[in-house]
């Protein structure tokens, strides 16, 4: 048992230190996960093809409807000059020295409004750029700032935030997404604020010793000065669309929109699992609708001057739509390799020994919880997998348990949806990769602010609980 266990954390560091390096996570997940297998004494071939590859293609399956369009979302935005119209505004509105701060709060805005995590860094990461651009902030900075904005307060912290990650406590413990309001804003708040704090001192320090934007060449949005932009409100309908469509089509049009004798035809279908896919696959087509009506203006606005600048001045909806297809499949099959990686992990029985002795530690539940969901969060890279496998297995008696020592269910439920979005964002998080990806840069260039991040983040679950018992929650 010793070398089953020995051979997950063997696994898992040789794993985050080829992703840290550089090396493709797609070819050494697997490699590391049937390493970790090999030393379990397990059978190779069956498990790569019945767990690693049979949990990576329903993940592809699943989302790769999300990854594409929102790739494409994120890509037409840029070539119509509505990514550089919103960062030209949000700059007027705060200054230019408060781009960290824009790129925060309209990441926190679209995240809490329902749109992907995946969905935001595509959609923001254009206009992110040129913010910073703008400002001469160190380009290294965004993917921290994504980060601090999308994957932490609002979207396990904030009461009633609609991610997945505060929506599955809710079946095991009966409560609502909107458990311990106040102890999960201040929590929040708390990660908001330091964070804000942690990205406005590297800034500092970096820019004090003379480092700018920087020269870019990988997944860098095309500048042009003397461009004609689009209005920032016309510019803001796409994000609108995205963001109301979601709400508009998860609670309104798609609950009653098939009848059940439709539903019954597909076998296995449960129409609660894929309405908010569902949702969202309409909503991205509306907004990436709307963006390629502004792309078409921002061109015959720009024709003469992207001629004189020999720039492309043709159309050419098919290179933007084409980019924005080619940069999701990347994305994807990353973060598939990632939850594929984990699943292996899970299936070992080393893990199990692990699990339990996480899950049976003697301690008070809150603080049981918290350990359990973020180390197994970490193992398995991901933040919804860790806390399902937890609360899978002793989602029930942690109930019963602080039903027995007077711990409202509420904070049971805010406390594991904190935690599952602590150490989960370690450098093989499906997540961390794909928004690198997206940015253009490298774990040694970015990762070190996203693990100030994830730090941070993880110091808030115990604040949480040392104010539950302050006031007297416990």
């Amino acid at each position: 048992m010793v070398v089953d266990v020995l051979g997950i954390f063997i696994a898992l560091g040789l794993l985050m230190f080829m992703a840290y390096r550089g090396f493709p996570v797609i070819l050494f997940a697997p490699l590391f996960a049937l390493l970790a297998v090999w030393m379990a004494g397990y059978p190779l071939l069956p498990t790569y093809t019945e767990v690693f590859m049979a949990k990576a293609v329903g993940y592809v399956k699943l989302y790769f409807p999300i990854f594409l369009l929102g790739a494409v979302f994120g890509k037409v935005m840029e070539d119509s000059g509505a990514a550089r119209s919103i960062a030209k505004g949000l700059t007027g509105t705060f200054g230019r020295n408060q781009a960290i701060l824009a790129v925060v709060l309209t990441c926190a805005i679209l995240t809490y409004g329902g749109v992907s995590l995946f969905v935001v860094a595509f959609a923001v990461y254009p206009f992110a750029a040129a913010l910073f651009r703008e400002g001469n902030i160190p380009k290294r900075l965004i993917p921290a700032t994504i980060a601090l904005g999308s994957f932490t307060f609002t979207m396990d912290a904030f009461p009633g935030s609609p991610q997945i990650q505060n929506i599955i406590p809710t079946s095991y413990f009966k409560t609502t997404a909107f458990a311990a309001p106040i102890l999960g804003t201040a929590g929040g708040l708390f990660v908001a604020g330091l964070g804000l704090w942690w990205l406005y001192r590297r800034k500092s320090q970096l820019m004090n010793r003379g480092e700018g934007y920087g020269k870019h060449t990988i997944n860098e949005p095309e500048v042009f000065e003397a461009e004609t932009l689009p209005s920032v409100w016309l510019s803001l309908i796409p994000l609108l669309l995205v963001l109301g469509g979601n709400a508009l089509f998860t609670y309104v049009v798609l609950p009653d929109w098939y009848p059940e004798s439709v539903i019954q035809q597909y076998d296995g279908l449960d129409i609660k699992q894929v309405l908010g896919i569902w949702s969202l696959i309409l909503a991205l087509l509306s907004g990436i609708a709307f963006a390629v009506l502004i792309r078409c203006i921002y061109w015959k606005q720009n024709r003469e001057f992207l001629k004189e600048n020999g720039t492309d001045s043709t159309l050419n909806l098919s290179r933007t739509l084409t980019a924005g297809a080619a940069g999701s499949l990347l994305a994807i099959m990353n973060t598939a390799s990632e939850v594929g990686f984990g699943n292996v992990i899970a299936s070992l029985p080393g893990f199990k020994t692990v699990a339990d002795y996480l899950l049976h530690m003697n301690a008070n539940p809150l603080v049981s919880e918290a350990l359990s969901i973020n180390i197994l969060a970490g193992i398995t890279g991901s933040a919804s997998g860790g806390m399902s496998i937890a609360l899978d297995t002793m989602g029930a008696k942690y109930l019963t348990w602080a039903h027995s020592v007077g711990v409202d269910p509420e904070l049971l439920h805010r406390v594991a949806s904190m935690s599952a979005g602590g150490m989960d964002t370690l450098p093989h998080n499906g997540a961390v990769i794909t928004l690198l990806a997206i940015c253009g840069l490298t774990h040694r260039q970015s990762y070190p602010d996203i693990f100030a991040i994830t730090v941070i983040k993880t110091l808030a679950v115990p604040g949480v609980i040392l104010l539950a018992f302050l006031t007297g929650w416990v």
